[in-house]
């Protein structure tokens, strides 16, 4: 193309100078972005890194990407406590660490795109709460894996405990000082979803593949996948199953015995738990659980641990409820939705970790930060939303997609809301008593298929967090929810509550793309809100390849 110098000339005078100056040092307006200019057709990538002013961007590339890069290096080296080689066969020996892993700072980009301030601070903190732990928890597997270590069980390996992702981390409490439990699927699948989503395609189709029907959970059928692919490290003697929300886990649990190479002790949790018969029953299984872990590995359980990792816990609880009131009762909540909802998640179902405290010092100072000095990370909100049931592990950052685009802040989620107690530590009855509550309340457990009573909490929540707006997950291969649709569509129109239904597949992105994902928000915006994006670069963009 020829050079056209009069054209370039006519732009250099019509420039406005001052707003250029003040766009390079503050960075652009919200309604002024075009972020979605900046991704590569498909992949989603960026053609460049987003500006977001002096501030702001050196402190993303020094304080998020060059701090988190160096950061996974050092607790790598950290918790594989000597092992590194086992660490980097463990990278080329699975699938879904090779493929995932490396991604994960492009996992942070889309998570924390378009925020400035103290949103962006607080948020990536959580971000970074998160890696941290999924690092403890690979190298932890590769160090006690036999199979990167020629067969042989390390003593590494006699001191692994191995759980199913929803076993809540605090029923091996009392074995903490002397054993490691790790939550085998936490990190080939759960994670693994929400870093490179093409990873656990292969596995759901492996476990369709031996005749697994198409039609039930993704999740289950996922979790099967990678023991049926031998994609599973063997680090643990034993393992501890549960039938984690659904009867789909079921065929799961019956799957991972079949194939795991060791004693495996399966834990049944009730799908109605408000019945006190059904808490008796489920405390008698968690007394099961103990027994079994005693006679695996001879030793005895430590209450005085329990009780002391307990108090822990119900401190960090107490610092969460603090964050909620904040969030539902001002403006000032730097946490964004995506976040929020993943460490939570993650933190109430892992148990307590060494670097928790740590975080949450750090997300303590910058919501306090914001409170004394009245700051609001999200300027643009035009709702405040709640989201409701379970959530597609693929697009976990429609979140931040929908803030920048229509200014729909989605201030809480239906996963961060459960386990929502302390755990009393007066009596070993009482501790009992309160750990059963607290497993029944699991991630999907408690709102998604624990009764149409729990479901429908969602209007508390709703007048609890002030918010005008649902967004409805809509898990379509989930028996149980798809059963309340109908019912929620006639509680939203009979109190005239706005509700964006989102229609998913939880890992399996094939099922329903993003692009419909943020198609069907689009045309609710437009046709029953009757108003305009934020920024229309966003409403439509292919990102079909990316991860």
């Amino acid at each position: 193309m020829k050079f056209d110098f009069n054209a370039a000339l006519e732009k250099l005078k019509n420039t406005d100078y001052k707003k250029l100056a003040k766009d390079f040092v503050y960075g652009k307006p919200h309604g002024e972005r075009r972020l979605g200019d900046l991704y590569e057709p498909k992949t989603g990538l960026y053609k460049h890194r987003e500006w977001r002013g002096i501030k702001d961007t050196m402190y993303y590339f020094n304080n998020i990407w060059l701090y988190n890069y160096g950061m996974i290096v050092a607790d790598i080296i950290k918790y594989s406590k000597g092992d590194l080689p086992a660490v980097l066969k463990g990278l080329w020996r699975y699938r879904w660490m090779g493929q995932t892993y490396l991604t994960v700072m492009h996992w942070f980009d889309r998570g924390l795109e378009g925020m400035r301030g103290e949103g962006l601070r607080a948020s990536a903190w959580h971000y970074r709460g998160i890696a941290t732990g999924a690092i403890r928890q690979f190298c932890t597997m590769f160090r006690a894996d036999g199979n990167l270590h020629g067969g042989k069980h390390n003593d590494a390996w006699h001191h692994s405990i191995a759980m199913n992702e929803t076993v809540w981390g605090g029923l091996f409490y009392p074995w903490a000082d002397k054993y490691t439990n790790v939550a085998l699927e936490m990190i080939p699948y759960f994670l693994t979803a929400h870093c490179n989503n093409h990873v656990v395609l292969n596995y759901i189709d492996a476990a369709q593949g031996i005749g697994v029907p198409g039609d039930n959970c993704p999740m289950c059928q996922a979790e099967a996948g990678i023991f049926i692919l031998d994609d599973v490290p063997d680090y643990a003697p034993f393992m501890i199953s549960v039938n984690e929300a659904c009867d789909d886990s079921v065929a799961t649990t019956i799957i991972q015995d079949w194939l795991f190479q060791g004693p495996l002790c399966s834990l049944g949790m009730p799908m109605r738990f408000s019945d006190p018969l059904v808490k008796q029953n489920c405390m008698n299984d968690i007394e099961k659980v103990w027994k079994f872990i005693e006679e695996q590995t001879g030793t005895a359980p430590n209450w005085d641990l329990m009780k002391e990792k307990l108090a822990l816990q119900n401190a960090n609880m107490r610092w969460e409820w603090e964050k909620w009131d904040v969030a539902a009762n001002t403006n000032y909540y730097p946490i964004n939705s995506v976040a929020q909802a993943l460490y939570r998640i993650y933190t109430a179902q892992v148990g307590m970790y060494d670097i928790a405290p740590y975080i949450e010092g750090k997300v303590r100072k910058i919501m306090e930060k914001c409170v004394d000095e009245k700051i609001n990370p999200y300027p643009m909100t035009r709702h405040r939303a709640i989201a409701w049931s379970c959530a597609p592990l693929y697009y976990s950052s429609w979140c931040t997609w929908a803030y920048n685009c229509w200014g729909i802040n989605t201030i809480i989620n239906m996963d961060s809301l459960m386990m929502d107690m302390e755990i009393r530590t007066d009596t070993y009855e009482h501790m009992l008593e309160d750990c059963a509550k607290y497993h029944m309340e699991a991630p999907m457990r408690r709102m998604a298929v624990g009764g149409m009573d729990h479901f429908l909490e969602v209007f508390e929540y709703m007048e609890r967090f002030h918010c005008d707006m649902v967004v409805m997950y809509d898990q379509l291969q989930c028996k149980g929810a798809q059963s309340m649709h109908g019912i929620f569509e006639d509680e939203f129109r009979a109190r005239n509550i706005h509700a964006i239904w989102m229609p998913h597949a939880l890992p399996d992105k094939r099922v329903v793309p993003r692009a419909e994902i943020r198609r069907l928000f689009n045309d609710y915006m437009f046709t029953v809100m009757h108003e305009e994006p934020l920024d229309p670069s966003l409403l439509d963009f292919d990102d079909s390849e990316s991860w």
